[in-house]
């Protein structure tokens, strides 16, 4: 009865939708075409995923409500109707094709096959990505709740932990919890809305100066291990040592986030401690803890925890293992936790989101005064609501409402979010709740410069003549589909049209793995300079020492480690199917082995985590898509213990896309510079580089033209 009426609704919701006119090369088609190919790729490599057999059975029913669609549109002449009709065709085969190959999609074509909560929500989103107005009825997805014995199956309690609780049975009581949880009284801003203003005033950015509270003055920089801390890493530990609890930790990468967090829980007796990161840097926080607070004793968590140690001072454990020890880690009595690389928890609606805001909740409920606090240098990933999962995991905010003590400091500004100068003041509030930002040209001085040197390359090889024919065919490609909405839609401009065309050309090239788009393109492009990259890696390497060469993907990896083996250079490699051991033994190699000359790293798995310092020297063989991905890993080598100034060497194709590319990473502003350090520069979102890419080819081929 249900899924008859769901099905109803979206026969009588599509007859109401305001759609593209046929041709413009938008709307469902295009978003269809690729949902139908990313499915037909999975298939091709293996067992299909849930996610992609509830792609497989949206893409059916779309195509199913396009069909009626089209045959019931008035508007529509005989030829549009056919041309519609032709191009579903051929979708249809797409999905038969796949079917084809995995029998138990059959199933999924019938009009009776149920309709899961999950395949209801991508239907909503793949028609709001083709810009369809949807009824309310379609826009909320209703979900059942997961079976809690389900849940309860994957929980997993070590025989250690066991162990440590029958020594120990009952929690040191606190009572200051009664005193927490007391109710507050009412206030001048109880029927505000204010989580948004909040937001806004940080991204007015410059206004407010740096977003980092103020800072005591260290009396000593000596830790109780004797090593040297820095002066801004001193002045955060006396901070905690003064009595703070909550922090955003948002230092720029290197300057040594993981040793301030670990001192400031051995200054503020913040034992047990949980930390939570990802998988590949648990051994190196292990290391931190010997390095830093030598006495303290750490336990890694590893599978089901059957050789964890229980009896330590910190238990550290990976995202993506804790649906099974979330039990146990919340009722363990810990005083503090950590969350290293916290922009990993701003989805709040993914599994290990739910799990470290449920430990911190419990953490916070049986220890008010617990230290919290989240690492991260990127903690600005998309937008200003990224933030909104960190500060519910510090407790300053929850889903609806800040909590007392930040409602306390709003409390006394005397504004309301109607007043001019709220949001200064709001701002500083809950910057004065933890928030620390230093940047490496403020607070390092001793750490040297760095800079970004483009090597442009010329492709004249067979490989090199193919990829500017396809680049000539992909503008040709675009000037055809502007000349056709130009006949559409005559009154538009053309930005307009170059804006529409590219997005519908990035859209449809999404998930192909074959064919001539803008990522098949740069994927050669990476492969052509992979030699020549390698090789000025190898002349660096004769002239200056140790270097690091970043590349995304593992053909590029394979063909600059087979030329260093040819050129009698030592190499190791970290990518990203590696285990932590094997990936510190290659770190560790690196850093002590005089004969292992280059790393050959992933972009993408050298993101965290990583120390490269005995390096002064990169080579970036590709591009990446972000600014953020290329300044994380040249600060794998630009960070506290570098002795050199840092030159990162990007091998740029000439006369290519590449080289657009490149351009266009070096004038997007990050958004942590608007709302965290003060910029007054506009944020540009990075992830649009491969849409202005393709438009700035097609803008050139018009003036061209």
């Amino acid at each position: 009865m249900a899924v008859e009426q769901t099905r109803r609704q979206s026969r009588q919701s599509s007859n109401q939708r305001r759609r593209s006119r046929p041709g413009d090369d938008v709307g469902v088609i295009p978003v269809l075409a690729r949902a139908a190919r990313e499915v037909e790729t999975a298939v091709q490599r293996g067992p299909l995923k849930p996610a992609n057999r509830a792609r497989f059975q949206v893409a059916a029913l779309l195509l199913r409500e396009e069909r009626a669609r089209v045959k019931a549109d008035s508007s529509l002449t005989d030829a549009e109707r056919a041309n519609e009709q032709k191009r579903l065709d051929g979708l249809a085969g797409i999905l038969a094709k796949t079917a084809a190959r995995d029998t138990s999609l059959i199933a999924m074509l019938s009009e009776d096959a149920p309709v899961t909560a999950a395949a209801k929500a991508l239907r909503r989103d793949l028609l709001l990505a083709a810009g369809v107005e949807l009824s309310p009825d379609e826009l909320i997805i209703t979900t059942e709740p997961k079976p809690v014995d389900k849940q309860v199956e994957k929980q997993v309690v070590p025989q250690s932990v066991r162990q440590m609780q029958m020594s120990n049975p009952f929690l040191a009581p606190d009572f200051s919890a009664v005193q927490a949880q007391a109710p507050a009284p009412t206030s001048r801003l109880a029927n505000w809305e204010l989580i948004e203003p909040l937001f806004r005033s940080f991204e007015y950015g410059a206004g407010g100066g740096a977003a980092s509270m103020e800072l005591p003055e260290a009396t000593s920089l000596t830790t109780h291990g004797d090593l040297e801390l820095m002066r801004h890493q001193a002045r955060f530990v006396e901070r905690v040592r003064r009595g703070h609890r909550t922090f955003l930790l948002a230092d720029e990468p290197g300057l040594g986030k993981t040793a301030q967090a670990l001192l400031a829980a051995d200054a503020s007796n913040s034992f047990p401690l949980l930390v939570v990161v990802p998988n590949v840097v648990k051994t190196n926080w292990a290391r931190e803890v010997e390095r830093w607070t030598p006495g303290r004793t750490a336990t890694v968590v590893h599978g089901d925890g059957d050789d964890v140690d229980a009896f330590s001072d910190v238990v550290i454990v990976n995202y993506e293992i804790l649906d099974r020890h979330v039990g146990w880690l919340s009722r363990f009595g810990f005083k503090g936790m950590v969350v290293d690389e916290a922009h990993f928890i701003k989805n709040l609606k993914s599994e290990r989101s739910k799990h470290v805001l449920a430990l911190s909740r419990s953490i916070r409920a049986t220890s008010p005064k617990a230290l919290f606090i989240a690492l991260t240098g990127t903690p600005l990933i998309n937008s200003i609501e990224d933030f909104r999962a960190i500060w519910q995991f510090l407790g300053w905010i929850d889903d609806k409402k800040p909590l007392a003590p930040l409602m306390a400091k709003l409390e006394e500004t005397g504004l309301t979010p109607a007043d001019l100068g709220f949001f200064a003041e709001a701002r500083r509030a809950v910057i004065d709740m933890g928030i620390v930002r230093r940047k490496k040209v403020d607070v390092a001085a001793d750490i040297p410069a760095r800079r970004i040197a483009d090597i442009p390359v010329e492709l004249d090889d067979e490989l090199g003549r193919s990829i500017r024919a396809a680049e000539a065919a992909l503008t040709k490609r675009l000037l055809d589909r502007f000349a056709r909405v130009r006949a559409i839609k005559p009154d538009a401009t053309d930005e307009e049209l170059i804006r529409v065309v590219a997005h519908a050309e990035l859209e449809e090239s999404k998930g192909q793995e074959t064919g001539e788009n803008v990522f098949t393109m740069v994927r050669k492009i990476g492969q052509a300079k992979a030699t020549l990259a390698a090789d000025y890696t190898a002349q660096l390497a004769r002239s200056v020492g140790k270097v690091v060469f970043f590349a995304k993907h593992i053909d590029v990896m394979d063909a600059a480690e087979e030329h260093f083996e040819r050129v009698g250079l030592k190499s190791v490699s970290i990518r990203g199917d590696q285990s932590p051991k094997a990936r510190q033994e290659a770190i560790d190699a690196f850093t002590t082995d005089p004969e292992v000359a280059v790393v050959v790293a992933s972009l993408t798995a050298a993101g965290v985590g990583l120390n490269l310092q005995a390096a002064s020297n990169v080579v970036l063989a590709e591009l990446s898509w972000t600014n953020a991905e290329q300044t994380q890993a040249i600060d794998r080598v630009h960070r506290i213990g570098q002795e050199l100034p840092v030159t990162a060497w990007r091998i740029i194709a000439a006369h290519t896309i590449d080289a657009r590319i490149a351009e266009l990473i070096g004038s997007k502003a990050g958004l942590a510079a608007r709302a965290l350090d003060g910029s007054d520069e506009e944020i540009a979102a990075e992830s649009n580089i491969q849409l202005e890419a393709l438009s700035g080819l097609l803008r050139e081929a018009l003036l061209a033209d």
